[in-house]
């Protein structure tokens, strides 16, 4: 048991499913039967009052039968209960019930038992207020210096002041300026009432300035009154504290000082009676509720604060003198006397948890056992030290980039893609122009060899493609690892055989160290032969109309890759290279390759990644202004509704022409603000594909291995999605940061260089772009991608090696023999070559 959690003392749950509030829960002698013991009175929003007695049998023990002394349906849901003076030609105190439309004061009463059944409660009205306006909270006391009585207030939601002399309704006034109501409580010493605005300050207003307002109009009746049609109120002091406001609580140290305590959203303020501030204490968790009450040591308070970490902080002043663990949330504490046990603290959670505790603490009965002192032999806590580095290091040497998983996991995760599209397409959007979009089925298969208690299955695919469901959680299974399952899509979801096109703008090819293979049978589902059975071209097309064609040539080991968008040469390039490598396996071919020996495309690259920045940057500008007309647009409502509530009408002097003009604005640029958001999400799409291609390329250039290629997929893909907040070009170009300065440094003073920890929208790509280039430099002169402590020796200068590439013309042959400066320029000027003149569809290499 923990040393500071709360002493449980008497504890209950009321009903079910029944929400409670702070103006819940109240304690005091209710049924007036001279002890000084409390009794708990509790209400519900599900109408239900109870009134509690406890008195366990031991500490800790839960509700008895006979702890509860009344439980009563009220069935309108009650916001508050009090308990004061509230019936007149007597002191006797009587319980109050607040609801939405009705005001209630009940007389509670026991009758002695003649049988063990004990002592029999009831309640009965003594009166009811049916109220004009919704209410909110409301508060008591001696309005007007009165004695031996108590005066109820009521605040109604729209910032009413409901006055009520017991029995007869008093006056209602407005107070000025109000948009949503706040605590509200009365300070006797200064005759007044102390409320929160919306404008988040502390407001003053003096009960006789409320009292003796006129009407604008005193010859209107007094049911005019009751709907409050007083004169603008002149607020006593106010202080603005720069936060809403849970609660509000009046303190008085004797006859002649009295505190004002504030609980806000993330401090609690200390004010005297005339809006000065005594102290303030800045909170480390959301608080819930608070009691102040006098300390023990003279001219300081103590405050109960509750929290939603389910803490209770007591603090003297601004010192925090205890802090001690709840079962629950509480959003109601009060102190009182119960059982001749003074001092009980009773929390209320808004599910009906209510527990009364106290605190303390409980002696711990176990020693630590005495640890026998031995001198330490550091030399062989040396040696111990270096080889369990050495262990840690030849772990990550063969681990690599990703951590290695035992043969018999505890879960295994398969999927299996159907054969064959849904007949009916459950796309959301099941045509793309005149495109129908298909639909393919996936089965996830979870196999687990021991007990597990919960699971949670996610399933990513990449734009566009969209899923039905990505999230499947299983109550019955769990596990505290991470399993990953990766499966192919069919081509045919997202393509369909097109006519081959003989000019493209973007232009790949791809050298191999095998014969060339037909593209039938590659491809056979995208045959679409002309009379001369041409198998060395093949044309895609994309849903939504972007054609891709792929050439085979006839007399060298080369496939070339041509489309008008250069990001749409991916998908394609990627399906090939998979597709070959599957056949000549199932050939028996183990020493198949693929190289990539023209140019790096970076300016096409970059020309996309410009096209996703200046997105940002406009959608960036496009939330500024729909922010700056937002507050605009609620500045002007609230001076039309100050107009619209003031009681000597003021023309409104085109305020309304304004209203619209900026609602017509705001709209045009949420639309704009949606818009770009479209845009971007298709251009970082684009942008996703160009730079799988990219990868590709690099890695096929340089020979990377596998490892290698997933550091550079994780460099440069860090997001599944961007944002405004954290976008795609700062991650990338501190991840790339990361690898220029350890990797692929040139020295240790590059290395010794810090990068920075904060990311944010660069104002260009430049610094970006450069780093990309930069990295490409460093890997054609044998730099190489590691994660290990050791990656940071300068690398050594090793000839990239790959497949041989057989020159198609006396263009490719000096454009091959070229500088390495030259390696990164365009490469539609250094890849294209001449091809014979032919048809339309026989775009081949010959």
């Amino acid at each position: 048991m923990s040393l500071f959690k709360a002493r449980d003392w008497w504890s209950t749950v009321l009903g079910e499913k029944e929400e409670f509030d702070q103006g819940c829960l109240c304690l005091a002698d209710v049924d007036n039967t001279g002890s000084g013991r409390d009794k708990i009175i509790v209400g519900s929003f599900m109408g239900y009052l109870r009134i509690f007695n406890p008195h366990p049998v031991k500490t800790g023990d839960g509700a008895q039968a006979e702890d509860l002394l009344l439980e009563m349906h009220l069935r309108d849901p009650i916001l508050q209960v009090e308990v004061g003076k509230f019936v007149s030609g007597t002191e006797m105190l009587h319980l109050a019930v607040l609801h939405s439309r009705k005001l209630c004061v009940y007389s509670v009463s026991g009758t002695l038992g003649n049988v063990e059944h004990g002592n029999q409660y009831q309640i009965k009205l003594m009166y009811e207020h049916h109220l004009q306006r919704t209410a909110f909270n409301m508060t008591y006391g001696s309005f007007g210096g009165v004695k031996g009585r108590d005066l109820i207030c009521i605040q109604s939601m729209d910032g009413m002041l409901m006055v009520f002399e017991q029995e007869s309704y008093a006056f209602g006034r407005f107070l000025p300026g109000s948009l949503l109501p706040g605590p509200l409580a009365y300070s006797s010493r200064t005759d007044s009432f102390i409320t929160v605005s919306s404008c988040r300050q502390v407001e003053s207003y003096k009960y006789q300035v409320l009292a003796f307002a006129t009407d604008a109009d005193k010859r209107q009746e007094t049911e005019q009154q009751k709907l409050g049609s007083g004169k603008r109120l002149v607020v006593d002091w106010t202080l603005n504290i720069g936060e809403q406001a849970l609660d509000i609580c009046i303190v008085s140290f004797n006859q002649s000082a009295c505190s004002v305590f504030v609980l806000g959203e993330r401090n609690f303020f200390c004010l005297k009676d005339n809006g000065q501030i005594r102290f303030m204490k800045k909170l480390d968790c959301s608080p819930s509720c608070f009691l102040p009450y006098c300390s023990v040591s003279e001219g300081t308070i103590n405050t109960l604060i509750g929290n939603h970490n389910n803490m209770l902080h007591i603090y003297q002043d601004v010192t925090l003198k205890w802090a001690t663990q709840l079962p629950h949330i509480p959003v109601a504490v009060r102190v009182g006397r119960l059982h001749d046990l003074k001092g009980v603290i009773v929390t209320l959670s808004d599910d009906g948890h209510l527990q009364c505790s106290y605190l303390g603490t409980d002696p711990s009965l176990f020693q630590a056992p005495k640890v026998e002192s031995r001198e330490l032999n550091y030399d062989e806590l040396d040696i111990e030290l270096k080889e369990l580095q050495k262990i840690i290091k030849d772990v990550n040497k063969s681990q690599g980039v990703w951590p290695m998983t035992e043969k018999e996991d505890d879960l295994r995760v398969s999927a299996t893609v159907s054969p064959n599209f849904d007949s009916v397409s459950q796309a959301p959007d099941v045509e793309v122009g005149t495109d129908l979009v298909p639909s393919v089925a996936v089965k996830v298969t979870l196999q687990n060899r021991v007990a597990l208690q919960k699971a949670k299955l996610s399933v990513y695919v990449q734009p566009p493609l969209v899923l039905t469901c990505d999230q499947f959680t299983f109550e019955f299974m769990g596990i505290s690892q991470v399993i990953q399952c990766k499966f192919r899509l069919p081509l045919k979801l997202i393509c369909l055989p097109g006519q081959p096109s003989k000019t493209a703008n973007h232009k790949l090819t791809i050298d191999t160290n095998k014969p060339p293979v037909s593209l039938l049978s590659l491809f056979p589902g995208f045959a679409n032969q002309s009379e001369d059975d041409q198998v060395n071209v093949m044309g895609f097309r994309f849903l939504g109309g972007s054609r891709v064609t792929l050439l085979a040539s006839k007399t060298s080991q080369r496939y070339r890759i041509q489309s008008e968008q250069f990001e749409d040469l991916w998908l394609i390039t990627n399906e090939l290279i998979i597709r070959l490598r599957e056949y000549f396996e199932k050939q028996g071919i183990k020493d198949f390759a693929c190289s990539f020996s023209g140019s790096m495309p970076l300016q096409e690259y970059f020309e996309l990644i410009d096209h996703h920045f200046e997105l940002r940057i406009n959608g960036e500008k496009l939330e500024e202004l729909l922010s700056e007309r937002a507050v605009q647009f609620r500045a002007i409502q609230r001076r039309l509704l100050t107009r619209f509530k003031d009681k000597t009408p003021a023309p409104l002097q085109h305020l309304d022409t304004l209203l619209d003009g900026t609602y017509k604005q705001v709209i045009a640029l949420a639309d704009a603000v949606e818009e770009n958001q479209n845009s971007l999400f298709q251009s970082f799409t684009r942008l996703q594909s160009a730079t799988h291609l990219v990868i590709l390329l690099m890695g096929l250039w340089q020979k990377l291995s596998a490892d290698q290629i997933a550091i550079l997929e994780a460099a440069f893909l860090p997001l599944q999605q961007d944002t405004q907040e954290l976008g795609w070009e700062e991650t990338v170009d501190a991840a790339l940061s990361h690898l220029l300065k350890t990797c692929l440094s040139k020295s240790s003073k590059e290395q010794a260089l810090n990068l920075s920890s904060q990311l944010h929208l660069p104002k260009d790509t430049s610094r970006l772009k450069k780093h990309i280039t930069l990295l490409c430099e460093r890997l054609a002169k044998g730099g190489r991608l590691c994660l290990s402590t050791d990656a940071a020796a300068p690398p050594t200068m090793v000839m990239p090696g790959g497949c041989t590439p057989i020159p198609e013309s006396d263009l490719e042959e000096r454009s091959v023999e070229q500088d390495s400066t030259e390696l990164f320029t365009n490469h539609k000027h250094l890849v294209e070559t001449p091809v014979p003149e032919v048809s339309p569809l026989q775009g081949v290499l010959e």
